[in-house]
């Protein structure tokens, strides 16, 4: 069994361990110089990254404080967390695909306002694109954006409605339809509608997608965040390749600490640091080992072998940021809906 698969299924373990146990913890546990307990909601494809860095984090809460630390992690895809968090899915901090899903949480009165602005690079301690994913030796030679509208393709993308991944995903291919047909937004919409037509399968989050295209060997391309697509040819590197498109976009994942439940448990130093020391260069570099670009612009040269630093992208600022976007294009009869026939 591959290794992704293990982890999954550890994952799910540490899930339940969190739905189970976060309940029962209380500010005078927090305070107990013994052991603390918080809990991570994240997005679907962070599995492997968090379960490295939560053990140089206890290492390094240990040594600070003296006190161990257990982190217990939730995954799935990032608009479905941020909705279950709202509705009350214990959380002390979230680390999510994009600032729209924590300003989610923010609105149901749980996050502070100016969150954004807590931690460095608009509270985004890493980043990471958009590219392809197809089998060895590309047989239907996919090179563009414009190849996922072509008659005989099958694509895999999750759901824009309940995957971050997926929103960033289509944004990236409004980008390249905006510049190739000169901002005509017709003619855009039709080529997005040709591509979504071509869609196979929509996950709800990056990480069942990913499995819908590689352990299910449905379709002929992934849309895929960049690490997803790096972790695959990593684990199957004789079946798969990357391939990036002539235009992409700078998907930025955010975190913030939810100030409701901290508060409450007393846990607010222990998930402060846990955010703030993903910008230490430690973190950094397993950042960067689990295929993500690290913000601290020294070290992404660093892994220059690793990632395309010369890459075309656009920024969510292009399309006005994430409020303009989500009324537009991911609101309940938005241009998705509106152009996405099943």
């Amino acid at each position: 069994m591959k290794k992704r698969v293990l982890s999954i299924i550890l994952a799910a373990a540490l899930t339940v361990t969190a739905f189970a146990g976060c309940g029962a913890s209380s500010s005078s546990e927090a305070e107990n110089s013994g052991k603390v307990t918080i809990t991570n909601v994240s997005y679907d494809p962070t599995r492997e990254l968090y379960q490295a860095y939560n053990e140089i984090f206890a290492k390094h809460w240990k040594e600070k404080k003296g006190q161990d630390v257990e982190v217990t992690q939730s995954h799935g895809g990032s608009g479905k967390q941020a909705l279950q968090v709202a509705n009350g899915l214990d959380a002390d901090v979230v680390t999510l695909a994009l600032e729209y899903d924590v300003k989610a949480i923010q609105n149901a009165g749980l996050i502070k306002d100016g969150w954004l602005d807590n931690f460095d690079n608009d509270s985004s301690p890493y980043t990471s694109t958009i590219v392809f994913l197809v089998r060895k030796g590309n047989p239907k030679n996919i090179k563009d954006w414009d190849d996922l509208a072509k008659d005989g393709i099958g694509v895999i993308t999750p759901n824009p409605k309940t995957s971050g991944g997926a929103r960033w995903n289509y944004l990236a291919a409004w980008a390249y339809a905006d510049k190739a047909y000169n901002s005509d937004e017709t003619k855009i919409k039709e080529f997005i509608k040709k591509l979504y037509k071509n869609v196979l399968v929509l996950d709800s989050g990056a990480r069942g997608a990913t499995t819908t295209f590689v352990e299910n060997g449905q379709g002929d391309v992934l849309i895929a965040w960049e690490n997803e697509a790096f972790l695959s040819k990593r684990d199957y590197p004789d079946d798969y390749e990357i391939i990036t498109p002539s235009v992409s976009i700078l998907a930025q994942p955010s975190v913030a600490v939810v100030d409701d439940l901290v508060d409450k448990r007393g846990t607010r130093e222990v998930a402060t640091e846990y955010l703030s020391y993903l910008y230490s260069d430690e973190a950094q570099k397993i950042a960067a080992d689990n295929y993500y670009r690290p913000s601290n612009e020294k070290i992404l040269k660093q892994y220059s072998d690793v990632f395309d630093l010369n890459l075309n992208l656009v920024t969510i600022k292009d399309f006005g940021g994430w409020d303009k976007v989500q009324e537009k294009h991911f609101a309940d009869g938005g241009v998705f809906d509106q152009i996405y026939e099943k």
